[in-house]
C-alpha cells in the first residue's frame, strides 16, 4: 500500500509479538464512501492494519534485511465490531514462525474493548535484487525508507 495505517507501534518484542494502534478519523477519505451516513473502517483495512503489523514484527526482527514484506495468506479471517471515526483500534499480532522468506501470525484486533478482527496470516519476504540484481540500489532505498517509517512510528525521532 502507498499509505500507513498503523499509528504507532505500542509494544514490540522482537521475534515474538508486536502491538500496533490504529486511530480512525473522519478525516480520512475513504470514509466518505464507505458509508456516508454510517461511516466505517473498511475490513480490509482493518485487516490492513494486521498485516502492516505483522510486517514490522518480521523487519525488526531480521533487521531489515529485506525490502518486500507481502501477504501471502489470510485465513480464517472473522471480523467482530466495527471500528467507526473517533475509535481507536488496537491490534495484536503473535509470530507463529518467523522465517528468512516466510514467516506466519496469528492476529487479535479489538475496539473498544470488543473483538474487531481475528485472523492467520501467512507473510513472504524478499528482496527485489533477489530475481534481478540491478534491483539492488532499489532494495536500498526502500529499505533506509522503511526504517525511517519505523523510528516514527515507534516515536524515536531520526538524527
Amino acid at each position: 500500500m502507498k499509505f500507513m495505517l498503523v499509528d504507532k507501534i505500542e509494544q514490540l518484542e522482537p521475534d515474538k509479538e508486536i502491538t500496533v494502534i490504529k486511530n480512525l478519523s473522519l478525516a480520512e477519505e475513504y470514509l466518505a464512501d464507505h458509508f456516508p451516513s454510517f461511516p466505517v473502517l473498511p475490513g480490509v483495512l482493518v485487516l490492513q492494519v494486521a498485516i502492516e503489523a505483522a510486517s514490522w514484527l518480521v523487519r525488526v526482527t531480521n533487521d531489515f534485511a529485506h525490502s518486500m514484506v507481502v501477504l501471502k495468506e489470510a485465513r480464517q479471517v472473522r471480523y467482530g465490531s466495527f471500528v467507526s471515526p473517533g475509535e481507536c483500534l488496537k491490534i495484536k499480532v503473535t509470530a507463529k514462525r518467523i522465517a528468512p522468506t516466510s514467516s506466519a501470525f496469528q492476529a487479535v484486533g479489538i475496539c473498544e474493548e470488543v473483538r474487531a478482527l481475528q485472523a492467520n496470516l501467512e507473510l513472504s519476504h524478499f528482496n527485489l535484487a533477489d530475481k534481478d540484481a540491478r534491483a539492488a540500489d532499489v532494495d536500498r532505498h526502500i529499505v533506509a525508507h522503511l526504517r525511517q517509517q519505523y523510528r516514527l512510528i515507534c516515536g524515536q525521532i531520526s538524527k
